[in-house]
């Protein structure tokens, strides 16, 4: 049971990190980051970007807000993910995307199953 504790705990930190950090990258002002978001057509959201980046992984991170910030973070990266094929760029939203569900899992495998067949468990 420890060992599955430490692999959730890691995968969790890995996926709060990930998002946390790249959000302070907009934050920040990172050219890189500046000069991609100005591709995509959305630069002038880089602040507001950010900041949701950083309050969705806060809300991810903590057991009691866990299933809003998975919602919240999983629609963040997905809109990500389709604007990088849409530009056809390298798809770098992928990896905080599957970390952020292999954690939600791991963290409660029930978020994923209907209501009803939560009961039958």
């Amino acid at each position: 049971m420890k060992i599955k504790k430490i692999i959730t705990n890691t995968v969790t930190v890995l996926a709060v990190g990930m998002a946390a950090v790249s959000g302070v990258m907009k934050l920040s002002g990172n050219p890189d980051v500046v000069k991609m978001l100005d591709t995509v057509g959305v630069g002038q959201y880089r602040m507001l970007l950010g900041i949701a980046e950083i309050a969705f992984a806060a809300l991810f991170a903590f057991p009691k807000t866990m299933k809003i910030g998975f919602i919240l973070l999983t629609a963040y990266f997905a809109g990500a993910m389709a604007t990088e094929v849409s530009h056809h760029m390298m798809i770098n939203a992928l990896t905080p995307l599957v970390l952020i569900w292999i954690a939600a899992f791991l963290r409660n495998r029930y978020i994923f199953l209907p209501a009803h067949d939560q009961d039958n468990l």
